[in-house]
């Protein structure tokens, strides 16, 4: 059945997230259908998503699966409420969620997004020390240059300037560490850079001076990958992982993205063998196809909070479509889809050759360095003089106009193509990115 391209007679209502929104409207592009690998624009051209959309249709466009379990689901109940209520699948995709999170990550909590997966996680760690008499447990550490969402709570973690200098003062009590990336010492690494686990180092001090016993959590993402895929130097999370310990604090591993098989692993976590105490996970969690958060939590934080009278609420949070039953139908079938076509194993194995054809860039107009871990990879380029991000949007454009859909982050062109792509599709890739390089020279 043909599918008819549906064009908006007025685009000025429509206020655009993370978007040039006047350049967008005098130069639209705009999607009208999804398939498998590809886009289809509303002039009828047919573009290869580089991005898996915003890092989250792992599965594809349109998987049958996951379309079927969602009308299905629609049919037969639209919405259940959360609040001392529940439906059986939002109890089924908890345990399949526990059973792929690495050791006693064992209890999920539901949310509709990445940013309230990460304010839920914020909000347990506070909660979780004041139930067990810490309760001067109230500063949280994030990093410099990493992105946890556009709540105030994940803002306030985050370190992304453009994100946090426009609205005013943020969470008080919050502490940074530093970023991980210097690209002296770490251009054209290939996967994890052997340069920088020693800032890890760095939360000591901050220990020392705050104190342990102010200190409730540090949230960090695996791979830092909004802010231009930076890739944590070997021995780093590890690193953290033994200081956070040491001194009682909570570690969350925010896997947004990396979770779900991005790095060829369930989540980050597993793929770089340390535990994390929360996890918080979205995008590839329903392939992207119902918007769908999660926090995961080991099982002495969620016992902490299981004491006082049975009748009485043990987390004054939540959301009113906290296990929606279409994002929870979205997310049973997409986790078929992954361990029935064994996407995450397929990550692994297309990983080397995905990393030899990012490092093949090296050497083009403009490139200033090349990263890549799993199915994840970032072109940095050089910027304009006097014109930061301008580079890199030309190339976006330049790239969109060969039929390539990339994402960028200042100077930084980023890709996370779904997990189904194949080793002709890493070649079109790339072979469409070398000729916008060569072409901006």
């Amino acid at each position: 059945m043909a599918v008819t391209a549906r064009v908006p007679n007025d685009l000025e209502p429509y206020w655009m997230p993370f978007t040039a929104n006047r350049q967008f409207k005098a130069r639209p592009r705009l999607l009208s259908a999804a398939k498998g690998l590809h886009y289809t624009t509303t002039d009828g051209r047919t573009v290869l998503d580089g991005t898996a959309g915003l890092w989250c249709c792992n599965a594809g466009h349109g998987h049958p699966k996951i379309v079927a379990a969602i009308q299905a689901q629609a049919a037969e109940m639209d919405y259940a409420p959360a609040f001392q209520m529940g439906h059986p699948k939002a109890f089924e995709l908890a345990s399949r969620v526990a059973a792929l999170a690495p050791g006693d990550l064992d209890h999920v909590f539901f949310s509709n997004s990445g940013s309230e997966a990460v304010d839920t996680a914020l909000k347990i760690a506070l909660a979780y020390h004041r139930a067990r008499g810490e309760a001067g447990r109230t500063r949280l550490i994030g990093r410099e240059r990493g992105y946890h969402g556009v709540g105030f709570g994940g803002m306030s973690v985050g370190g992304m300037a453009n994100n946090r200098k426009t609205f005013g003062p943020m969470l008080g009590g919050v502490d940074h560490l530093p970023q991980t990336y210097d690209r002296s010492k770490q251009a054209f690494s290939r996967g994890e850079p052997e340069w920088g686990a020693h800032l890890a180092d760095e939360l000591e001090r901050i220990v020392a001076l705050h104190d342990a016993s102010t200190i409730a959590a540090v949230i960090v993402e695996p791979v830092a990958c909004s802010a231009g895929v930076l890739i944590p130097p070997k021995g780093y999370l590890k690193r953290l992982r033994e200081i956070t310990s040491k001194h009682g604090i909570l570690l969350i591993f925010d896997e947004v993205i990396t979770g779900f098989g991005r790095l060829g692993a369930g989540f980050g976590a597993e793929y770089f063998d340390v535990q994390p105490d929360l996890i918080t996970c979205a995008k590839g969690l329903t392939s992207g196809a119902v918007p769908m958060g999660a926090t995961i939590a080991r099982k002495h934080i969620y016992d902490a909070f299981m004491s006082g009278p049975e009748h009485v609420i043990e987390l004054f949070h939540g959301y009113t479509y906290s296990g929606h039953p279409l994002a929870c139908a979205a997310a049973l079938a997409a986790l078929d889809v992954y361990a029935e076509e064994g996407l995450f194993s397929k990550v692994r194995e297309l990983a080397p050759y995905w990393a030899e054809a990012v490092h093949a860039l090296k050497g083009l107009p403009h490139v200033v360095d090349l990263r890549n871990l799993g199915l994840i990879a970032a072109i940095e380029l050089d910027p304009i003089a006097g014109q930061p991000a301008k580079r890199a949007f030309d190339a976006f454009l330049r790239a969109y106009d060969k039929g390539l859909l990339v994402r960028t982050t200042g100077d930084i062109i980023a890709l996370s193509p779904p997990l189904t792509i194949t080793r002709a599709t890493v070649d079109e890739i790339f072979g469409k990115l070398a000729e916008v390089l060569r072409e901006m020279a």
